[in-house]
């Protein structure tokens, strides 16, 4: 069985650099199914939010795996209409009421709500403080929006959570990230399958006869970046684990960082709007 590496945060906490998302598994079977074979399989972090529905199917894979809490990097989300610094303490009291859990270790802002993000945060370093959760985060924050969150902040945000893939590739963000000591997760780390088809990853797979996810993830581990794609196909879940036997180049590294179109597969945490 693979080890997953894991990257000690500001606060000493090791977060695996290899995480499996939970995004639009709304089949309860098939939820619970996917995370069940992930834990088998050596995966030790899992990715949800209040937003996606599948809380309590993140909590039944976890008990029936026997796995030692403390073995398990679990993260959830705030969703934007509980944003607030009293709203945001009842929904994390839910959240964890559905995981079943006496603790959460990372807890996310969802989006930066405007008027309210600030306050969300707040809520968070709140939690941290009563050490209901191991590790202060938020998601899909811009360098201003993590810049208005620092002068009221005790406790910097540790984590942050963004759209990032070699379309997307974010430099001076995570360059910011890096110098103020936060990590960051990327979501949608295969472009939404919308990168495995491009040609200069398809010569890489090729060349170091590996999947274009799998050269695509360690590009992802190369840049220090922390990934959690999202499969309920249980070949995939393995494969997507399967990128800590090999290394890219530094040339072929820059090759793929050379993609970079600043294209969203997303919305813009600066114009966002959800129907739901």
């Amino acid at each position: 069985m693979t080890t997953i590496p894991a990257k000690k945060l500001e606060n000493g906490v090791e977060m695996p650099y290899l995480g499996l998302g939970v995004y639009k598994m709304t089949d309860r079977e098939e939820a619970i199914q996917a995370m069940t074979e992930a834990l088998k399989v050596g995966y030790r972090a899992i990715d949800t939010a209040a937003l996606y529905g599948n809380e309590t199917e993140v909590g039944e894979a976890i008990r029936s795996s026997n796995i030692p809490r403390e073995e398990l990097f679990v993260t959830t989300k705030v969703w934007n209409t509980d944003q607030g610094y009293d709203q945001t303490l009842k929904a994390f009291e839910t959240s964890l009421k559905k995981l079943g859990l006496d603790y959460i270790d990372l807890y996310l802002t969802h989006w930066p709500v405007k008027e309210k993000f600030v306050d969300t945060y707040r809520a968070i370093e709140r939690l941290y403080d009563e050490k209901l959760i191991r590790v202060t985060g938020v998601s899909n924050h811009h360098q201003h929006h993590l810049e208005k969150i620092f002068v009221k902040a005790n406790v910097k945000p540790m984590v942050n959570q963004i759209e990032l893939h070699p379309y997307l590739s974010q430099k001076p963000l995570l360059n910011f990230c890096s110098e103020n000591n936060i990590a960051v997760t990327a979501w949608g780390p295969l472009g939404r399958g919308k990168i495995l088809e491009d040609e200069t990853i398809s010569d890489l797979a090729g060349k170091y006869n590996k999947t274009a996810a799998q050269i695509i993830l360690r590009w992802h581990y190369q840049n220090d970046v922390i990934t959690i794609p999202k499969s309920v196909t249980t070949s995939r879940i393995q494969e997507n684990m399967n990128i800590f036997d090999f290394e890219l180049s530094q040339e072929d590294v820059r090759a793929i960082d050379d993609l970079n179109k600043d294209f969203r597969t997303g919305q813009d945490p600066d114009n966002f709007h959800f129907d739901f």
